[in-house]
């Protein structure tokens, strides 16, 4: 296949190696909107470049115009020094580029080797030849570290053996560079560990890598340059040597951003939430979790660590009556309120931030005005009788999204075109605006950039003053013990151990994570 211009090579049918891409003066604009500011932007065989920057920074938007997936308004593509002109996906894979998409882009029904052969031809044209699609996903598997089972059908499997997967089907096609959109977003801190031994095995054989994340520890860890963008503006190009966290999220913002955090002491009341004996199956039927007991006090934050699958999200559940406990009891301020609608539980002064905010704390075709008033609009003065009150919802709203810095077109916005830093910020307006006693919030910052971050902590610590006992659910280690009061450790449905956060260490808290019981790691 060639191009229609004379200045472009032909298009390979795949690539050993990409010496050196580079973008030049990329323009991308969208109806009202400029995307990408004439950014420049360029990798190396044998480097992992990092691209950092805020939620709607650009950084998507960039990668996906070397994909194919957008065109550019302006700008040029160079592939070892030849101008080339990527119109679709096919003509980047034909490159010798891959990309894989936060969200993944698998057919749950089918095999690991059916996904992988999607689309190509095979040897044996009109037969499928998936024997030697899945001798080749072992090679590969086995050069990578990538295990995984060819015949598996993808439903079957965990998160991060689908993001090998999607790894696999780009190396297939010959990808020599890749591009890994927030590749760590649902993956769990051991997940996160085998995917940059991958990584770091890919750059050792000359691949080039595009690393696009918000997670400074993660670009630093793996990164060998970065490159910030803000606002579709390029900001600069650091080696990652020579950065810090502090450094890189003053790019991003355009201004300093606190990492730490001045919690000031004060005195915990009485506990408003207790957990006793609390026991519950999981959606497979298997004991989720065995016997739990905690208690958060008023005007404290309880931190609760653990690796990702340990209970976590069923006892978040169980607590806001979205699971039944097969034993135990939850008590709200004195009254038990176990079994109880999360309809009840709002009005006794409980609040929910969900781990999964697009299908549990929102309606995606809502508009931002509908998700805001989910919780609120058969009251007064929003509604009277069967009759909703407009103005008054407009002006609750209004003042919502203006105190919580929600940054949205308009309230008729539907919510599931807001970025994840902004559809979080309306959870937490909704949650929040109702002063609650007790506040559960699951993974409150999960996938959301440094700025909202910063944001949603400081909320967080503002309900601490105003005497909320809230249970932080939390994977981020970092986010405990910057915000928590006390930690507890969970394990298989088991707490191990709480220590106060000024006795915490980081050594005995991962070993705590990993099954230890405290009084051991005291001993």
């Amino acid at each position: 296949m060639a191009m229609s211009t004379a200045d472009h090579k032909l298009l390979p049918t795949g690539h050993e190696r990409i010496d050196h891409m580079e973008m030049r003066g990329i323009v991308k604009r969208f109806p009202g909107v400029l995307a990408v500011d004439h950014v420049d932007f360029d990798v190396r065989a044998g480097e992992v470049h990092a691209l950092l920057g805020e939620n709607g920074a650009g950084k998507s938007t960039l990668m996906k115009i070397l994909y194919g997936l957008y065109h550019p308004n302006e700008g040029e593509i160079f592939l070892d020094g030849e101008r080339v002109t990527i119109k679709s996906p096919s003509d980047a894979i034909a490159w010798g580029i891959g990309m894989i998409h936060q969200h993944f882009m698998l057919v749950p029904s089918l095999t690991v080797a059916e996904n992988v052969a999607l689309g190509l031809k095979s040897t044996r044209a009109p037969l499928l030849d998936l024997d030697v699609v899945s001798a080749r996903i072992k090679e590969l598997a086995k050069t990578y570290g990538l295990q995984v089972d060819p015949a598996m059908p993808v439903w079957q499997l965990a998160v991060g053996e689908r993001q090998r997967v999607e790894i696999l089907k780009a190396l297939y096609r010959g990808a020599a560079l890749l591009i890994l959109d927030e590749p760590t977003a649902v993956l769990t801190p051991q997940e996160v560990d085998d995917l940059f031994v991958t990584l770091r095995q890919m750059v050792s054989d000359g691949h080039a890598l595009i690393f696009i994340s918000h997670k400074l520890h993660e670009v630093l860890a793996i990164s060998q340059r970065v490159t910030v963008l803000r606002d579709g503006h390029f900001v600069g190009t650091v080696p990652t040597a020579e950065a810090t966290k502090a450094s890189l999220a003053r790019m991003m913002v355009g201004r300093e951003v606190l990492l730490t955090y001045e919690v000031r002491a004060q005195q915990a009341g009485e506990p408003r939430l207790r957990v006793e004996g609390v026991r519950a199956a999981s959606d497979r039927g298997t004991e989720a979790l065995r016997g739990i007991n905690l208690e958060v006090r008023a005007g404290e934050i309880l931190g609760l660590a653990g690796v990702s699958g340990n209970g976590q999200r069923e006892l978040a559940e169980v607590i806001f009556g979205l699971r039944p406990a097969t034993t135990g009891q939850v008590v709200l301020d004195g009254q038990e309120v176990t079994g109880k609608s999360p309809c009840d539980l709002n009005k006794l002064g409980m609040s929910y931030i969900p781990e999964e905010r697009m299908t549990d704390g929102v309606i995606r075709d809502f508009t931002v005005a509908e998700n805001l008033m989910l919780q609120e609009h058969g009251l007064r003065p929003y509604s009277y009788s069967i009759f909703m009150n407009p103005r008054a919802i407009t002006r609750r709203c209004a003042e919502l999204i203006r105190s919580f810095n929600i940054r949205t077109p308009t309230q008729e916005t539907p919510i599931k075109s807001l970025s994840g830093g902004n559809i979080q910020k309306l959870v937490l307006a909704r949650e929040l605006a109702r002063e609650p006693a007790v506040l559960i919030a699951a993974q409150p910052t999960r996938g959301v950039d440094i700025g909202a971050t910063e944001y949603i902590h400081q909320r967080l610590l503002d309900q601490r003053a105003k005497g909320t006992a809230t249970l932080l659910i939390s994977e981020d280690l970092d986010e405990i013990l910057a915000l928590a009061d006390r930690i507890a450790v969970i394990y298989e449905g088991e707490i191990v151990g709480v220590v106060d956060r000024a006795e915490a260490q980081v050594e005995a808290l991962g070993l705590m994570m990993a099954g230890v019981h405290r009084e051991a790691v005291a001993g």
